[in-house]
């Protein structure tokens, strides 16, 4: 009997067997030849997955998205407060902080190949950074995009500043930091609302 081959779970393990690959030698740096010697298919093999490096690397990424909150939901639990659910947001960045660093490392590497309007147009960068910031929306229960985009922009800035610094920056004070700054900032937008005789419900779990 003939092996029976479900193409999209195949697809998924070379993808992320591709990771590694890529930063380890770089996005610039590999060619489609040299991935599929590393991954020990043939080239053409390869290419019926995957057309080109660019339609790789891209896959890789919305494959990582998709992965990388379900793992992170999973890991998360169900936080009752904003304390505990930044908490539990910061441990999850500890524990996959290489994984994390290496993904900043390899988006700035595929960025150095293109025009910048070609990644600020690329409709999957772009569902993979709303998606992202979707996640955490969802999950901290925020629905102030200008406050989900800061906590993306913190965490991303954390990363960087670790891979220079170490444990000169502290992930728990970072984040009892942060923390704070929201609660403080969530409570004066309730009380100014309060004021105004206006609900504006952007943290359910604090008093309207």
């Amino acid at each position: 009997m003939p092996k029976i081959v479900d193409h999209e779970q195949y697809r998924k393990e070379l993808l992320m067997k591709c990771f590694d690959l890529f930063a380890q030698k770089g996005y610039a740096a590999i060619t489609m030849r040299e991935i599929a010697k590393e991954l020990n298919v043939s080239t053409g093999t390869l290419y019926h997955y995957f057309p080109n490096k660019e339609a790789l690397f891209l896959q890789l990424v919305e494959e990582q998205t998709r992965q990388d909150i379900l793992n992170f939901i999973a890991d998360a639990g169900d936080a009752k407060t904003l304390p505990e659910r930044i908490e539990a947001l910061m441990n999850f960045l500890a524990k996959n902080e290489d994984y994390f660093a290496k993904q900043i490392l390899l988006g700035f590497d595929f960025y150095q190949q293109q025009q910048r309007t070609d990644i600020w147009n690329n409709k999957t960068l772009r569902k993979a950074s709303e998606d992202t910031m979707q996640a955490l929306s969802d999950y901290l229960q925020i629905q102030d995009q200008a406050v989900i985009d800061f906590i993306c922009n913190f965490l991303n800035g954390i990363i960087y500043r670790r891979m220079f610094e170490g444990e000169a920056v502290s992930l728990t004070e970072q984040g009892e930091l942060l923390a704070q700054m929201l609660t403080a900032y969530f409570n004066t937008q309730d009380k100014a609302s309060s004021a105004n005789g206006k609900t504006k419900n952007i943290y359910p779990h604090f008093p309207k």
